[in-house]
């Protein structure tokens, strides 16, 4: 009779082997799809284009894995053939792309007027329906505004600031007899601290830390990768990572209730506990909203400028004496404050080179309410858009050498106005600033301490959303 553990075992082999054909088959479908595109009458008014094969589309040459300071061969082909905008058939619907940085402005300003957030099934599943991402109208008014009340006065609190200059502070110490150091890994759990010592008022050393770190380790491996629910694909994987991060938060909220002493932290989770206005689902939502954008997004700006810097001497020398003045303008052992911060001008070109260059959103999907009319061309009402958001930021024609990481063309404020890294309108990320504040800080004492270098093999590579798929392996040297 065969065992349990054999069937299992047999069980799974044979899904990954029906896994491997499904990937074939789509690949090959995709490569047919090149030779006998479904053309769409050109008479009409949308955009010139085509949408490749009915349901499949051309998806999968979209998503094809591409590094980061580049469009990526799919929009390079359909921008150089059709033009900044162009159609296709992407994500199982005919869509309208935008690498045009005024078509992009126009569709995140015209949020709930003439076009709606339209994200995957596959998305929504892993975020789940109250995601901030998701929500729309007065649900979304609702959410958003506690968190941008939050977020605007924690950036300037000083015991916020005390708590990620101290922790920056500590990770280098730690890192005083390591030659190589994971620092992406590093930066992740960096970011993780921050974040949940500024919502749930909880410490590195807290045993259920360690628990969220590496559950939202497992649910970002799978929210880049593709979404088919089978027993153990990374899919999978991250839609059960959510559900136990969500159990925990959960948990973490139903002990806060019903402490005795009443809400003292002066945490989130207090401030939202008080105000009393979300219900428990929402509550759970906006913190898992909260912790995995101040703890992905913050740690990909890190590692990017990290990664360009290595590059750029000229740039980190700079950077350097910028903070070289500020700590000699400080006692010793002073910490870091918001007016130092507002001096940090060199460090804020950096920061924002690195957005213009890395690129941590590509894209966000949206979808046409109604039949829009933009210059010559129709967006049909139900057609899904997609504002790619990282083109406009590495286009010659806005950008004088755009793959190049120059932080001085920051200098020309015009930049600022031809760049969106966190996108735009109702839906322009929260925590963006918080974001470049946890940057600058930890800058401070990562360029002051340490000289590194980037083995060769590791660069930054964009998915939908940006992921370090090798890691970011550091050999450092204190100075």
């Amino acid at each position: 009779m065969t065992s349990p553990i054999l069937s299992w075992s047999i069980v799974l082999q044979l899904a990954i082997v029906g896994f491997a054909l499904l990937l074939g088959l789509l690949a090959l479908i995709s490569i047919f799809s090149k030779s006998a595109p479904l053309q769409v009458n050109q008479a009409d008014d949308t955009p010139p284009g085509s949408l490749g094969w009915p349901l499949v589309g051309k998806t999968l040459e979209y998503l094809k894995p591409h590094k980061s300071n580049s469009t990526g061969q799919f929009l390079q082909e359909h921008c150089s053939r059709y033009g900044r905008v162009f159609k296709s058939h992407l994500f199982g619907n005919p869509t309208i792309v935008s690498c045009d940085l005024e078509l992009n402005t126009f569709i995140l300003q015209n949020e709930g007027k003439l076009f709606a957030s339209s994200y995957p099934k596959s998305v929504q599943s892993i975020l789940g329906k109250l995601s901030m991402l998701l929500v729309s109208g007065e649900q979304h008014r609702k959410i958003r505004s506690t968190a941008v009340s939050h977020i605007g006065t924690s950036k300037s609190r000083p015991d916020f600031l005390r708590y990620i200059d101290k922790l920056s502070s500590s990770l280098m110490e730690s890192w005083k007899e390591r030659k190589r150091v994971p620092f992406f890994k590093e930066a992740k759990e960096f970011t993780l601290h921050v974040m949940l010592k500024n919502l749930l008022d909880m410490e590195p050393g807290d045993p259920i830390a360690p628990r969220i770190l590496q559950d939202f380790l497992t649910f970002m491996e799978g929210f880049v990768s593709l979404p088919l629910y089978i027993p153990g694909s990374p899919y999978a994987k991250a839609v059960k990572a959510r559900t136990r991060i969500s159990s925990t938060l959960r948990v973490i909220i139903n002990e806060r209730k019903t402490r005795k002493e009443g809400y003292s932290r002066g945490d989130f989770l207090d401030e939202i506990l008080q105000k009393g206005h979300l219900d428990d689902e929402e509550e759970v939502s906006i913190v898992l909203d909260l912790l995995l954008a101040g703890y992905e997004t913050t740690s990909g700006l890190i590692a990017l400028v990290v990664y360009f810097l290595a590059q750029a001497p000229k740039a980190l020398q700079q950077l350097k004496d910028e903070h070289r003045k500020l700590r000699g303008n400080k006692a010793d052992g002073e910490l870091l404050d918001f007016e130092d911060y507002k001096q940090m001008e060199f460090t804020m070109n950096v920061i924002n080179e690195a957005l213009r260059c890395g690129n941590l959103v590509k894209f966000v999907h949206r979808r046409a309410l109604k039949d829009v009319k933009f210059r010559e061309y129709v967006i049909p009402a139900g057609w899904k858009v997609l504002p790619v958001i990282s083109a406009p930021h590495l286009d010659p024609v806005l950008h004088q050498h755009p793959s190049v990481f120059n932080p001085w063309r920051w200098e020309d404020e015009a930049t600022s106005k031809k760049f969106a890294p966190f996108g735009g309108g109702l839906r322009l990320c929260p925590g963006s600033d918080l974001a470049k504040l946890e940057t600058a800080f930890f800058l401070h004492h990562f360029v002051l301490t340490y000289s590194w270098k980037i083995k060769e093999d590791e660069c930054p590579v964009s998915h939908p959303y940006l992921e370090f798929k090798r890691g970011l392996l550091l050999e450092i040297e204190p100075l």
